[in-house]
């Protein structure tokens, strides 16, 4: 079965970090695209970053660059987001997503994304 978990979410003081993990089960992440998006309450899911399979091209949303790192552990299946200096706009559900062509081209458009993770909560909040 075809599963992507991620982990790492929590209640973090404005200033802090977090590390999310985005874990794979059923198929091999090292050929896919990964993007992490985020759904604060209200909002639409936007997307965070993306890094690519072969050349492992990264990108971000403008706003967050600096911030947040995307990498991946292909021997671990495992993608992760690495989120520092933490807002509280920061809050909402994360979600990564696997992208099969293995591109981030068009990373932003979550149609672009066969396979979704539950999500997980970031909260930043004193």
């Amino acid at each position: 079965q075809v599963q992507l978990v991620e982990s790492g979410g929590g209640l973090v003081q404005p200033g802090g970090s977090l590390r999310l993990s985005c874990a794979a089960s059923g198929f091999t992440l090292d050929s896919y695209a990964i993007g992490w998006f985020r759904q604060a309450p209200g909002g639409e899911r936007e997307g965070v970053s993306c890094i690519s399979s072969a050349d492992g091209h990264i990108y971000y949303a403008p706003s967050l660059k600096g911030r947040f790192t995307i990498s991946r552990d292909n021997a671990k299946n495992t993608v992760y987001l690495q989120m520092n200096s933490l807002k509280p706009e920061d809050t909402a559900v994360y979600y990564c997503a696997a992208e099969r062509s293995g591109s981030c081209s068009r990373w932003y458009l979550r149609y672009e994304y066969e396979y979704w993770g539950q999500g997980t909560q970031v909260t930043v909040s004193s």
